[in-house]
């Protein structure tokens, strides 16, 4: 549906505008030969000149404060995800769920390294449950597997439940078990750089490569696929594919600058977001990486072929060497700002590693006994409070959601249960929320919290964990209404902003209906009515 704009006009007679011309213009009707002839040139400009061209200018600005505002929400959306919590280094298997053409498994090592891979068909045609099982443990074993990543599509909790009986036979391997989303795995797998990356894997397999890689480090994994493509934006082909693509890589580019990049582990493509750094340099890095071994130090960079004097100087700050010759190298501090550290060392007597970690000594210094010409006392707090915590990660603490065994379809929900989900999308009229039955339900704005919420934002973020009430289940549609507010009982409208809507955000309360029987859904209409109060 259209939402429809007219600029109004009173009718009969002389409109509004229309005075408002002749007055300007001092044109009046006295009754003289030639008044209506100026009535009629009044007429004349107000509606074939003015009118058009002002109908279709606020149409054009209405538009792109909505296009604007819908693009705010993609950026926000997409920068919760890719700074969503990682899992960490440990050995993961990644499983991606299918039924005919089986569950394609990929094994990788604490640095993302593919080290095994195979396909089980546990689910029918074939049935091989006890066989699956069996291989999996198999390769859990002979790698020191530690989690268990599962694409959330098709098949998703029948393989799941396949996992957990794994978890159930085997306990002695410790092994944990996550839905992982899989949006844009597979258009990673059929990419020219998965090809680069995994020449000798198929298809399929990079696909179930991505979702383990994705549990590992979700930034890591997913800088490498088009923003667009990960599933956390609306009406994203209606709007300025210029300005979106702009705004989406600067928040890739951000998201990578505030955690840092590893410089010995990190791949090409999360490379070349760090700020200076060229797709050509960062390819240049691993080359030089992979014919010499891992850098020692930062300072080593400047050995990089096209890796200059201004681009070190840019990058530097943002690119971390772990266990390395200097301890600093696996900060956020840049090597230009090392004089500073020296000088503290100097004179408190102490040696870098001891420095490094001790809160308590940090804290008593004054940050004005170490400044001088060029590093005020602004940046030696900020270097003071990095070494108390050196490359310490913005992102935070992992944990996943756990769903409710027995519900894996629509069928299954009944009114009133309560179920732990992931939030998969936030708009500015809600929040869709993953609750494991292959169709996020959506948490009104209404049905957020007990006090007020102007922005969902305010309240949840895409990735994080939430638990919500079943307040309306339509299978026909394939809707599913959910408050965040675990005391309202089914049934009952949601005050205000009108009763809980569907996953794709087409409900509306019978009153909204009544007063805006043309309004658009989603969040370029949210957005364009925003512009109109604006």
């Amino acid at each position: 549906m259209f939402l429809d704009l007219d600029i109004e006009q009173d009718a009969p007679g002389a409109s509004v505008p229309e005075q408002m011309i002749a007055e300007r213009f001092g044109i009046e009707d006295l009754g003289r030969p030639a008044d209506a002839w100026l009535r009629e040139c009044v007429r004349f400009t107000w509606r074939v000149k003015l009118l058009t061209r002002l109908d279709l200018e606020l149409k054009n600005r209405l538009r792109e404060a909505a296009e604007s505002e819908a693009i705010r929400v993609f950026a926000a959306n997409l920068h919760d995800l890719l700074l969503a919590a990682p899992a960490g280094l440990r050995a993961t298997i990644g499983l991606d769920p299918g039924l005919r053409t089986g569950v394609k498994v990929a094994v990788i090592d604490a640095t993302g390294k593919v080290v095994a891979t195979d396909t089980i068909y546990p689910h029918p045609p074939k049935r091989q449950w006890d066989q699956s099982i069996a291989r999996l443990a198999a390769l859990a074993r002979a790698h020191a597997v530690e989690l268990i990543a599962i694409g959330n599509g098709t098949a998703s909790r029948e393989t799941d439940r396949l996992a957990a009986e794994l978890l159930d036979r085997h306990p002695e391997l410790k092994l944990n078990r996550i839905m992982v989303s899989e949006a844009g795995a597979s258009v990673y797998s059929a990419s020219e750089l998965a090809s680069q990356e995994l020449p000798d894997l198929d298809v399929s397999l990079r696909g179930a490569t991505s979702i383990a890689r994705r549990l590992q480090d979700p930034l890591a994994e997913l800088v490498k696929i088009d923003p667009k493509s990960i599933g956390v934006g609306q009406y994203q082909h209606d709007v300025s594919q210029v300005q979106l693509a702009r705004s989406l890589d600067n928040v890739v580019e951000d998201c990578v600058n505030a955690v840092g990049v590893d410089v010995n582990t990190a791949s090409p493509a999360l490379l070349r977001r760090v700020a200076g750094l060229s797709e050509s340099v960062a390819g240049n890095i691993v080359r030089f990486r992979d014919e010499h071994g891992a850098f020692a130090d930062r300072d080593q960079l400047r050995q990089v072929p096209r890796l200059g004097e201004k681009t070190f100087e840019q990058a530097a700050g943002f690119l971390r060497i772990a266990n390395g010759s200097n301890p600093l190298d696996a900060s956020a501090v840049h090597p230009e700002a090392y004089p500073v550290v020296e000088r503290i060392q100097r004179e408190t007597g102490r040696d870098i590693r001891q420095l490094v970690g001790d809160g308590a000594f940090l804290r008593r210094l004054d940050p004005a006994r170490f400044t001088d010409e060029r590093f005020g006392e602004p940046t030696v707090r900020d270097i003071l409070a990095e070494l108390e915590k050196p490359g310490r990660d913005p992102r935070p603490e992992f944990r996943t959601a756990e769903f409710r065994d027995g519900v894996e379809k629509l069928a299954d929900l009944e009114q009133g249960m309560i179920l732990e989900g992931v939030i998969t999308n936030v708009t500015n009229f809600g929040a869709f929320v993953d609750i494991g039955v292959h169709q996020d339900g959506l948490v009104h704005i209404s049905a957020m919290s007990e006090k007020f919420v102007k922005v969902p934002r305010e309240v949840v973020k895409a990735g994080e964990v939430v638990k919500v009430k079943v307040m309306a289940v339509d299978a026909d549609r394939k809707r599913i209404g959910l408050s965040m507010r675990l005391s309202d009982e089914p049934g009952t409208e949601a005050p205000k902003k009108g009763q809980p809507v569907s996953a794709k955000g087409k409900g509306r309360s019978k009153a909204r209906q009544s007063r805006a029987p043309q309004q658009a859904d989603g969040a370029l209409a949210e957005a364009f009515a925003r512009a109109r109060k604006g």
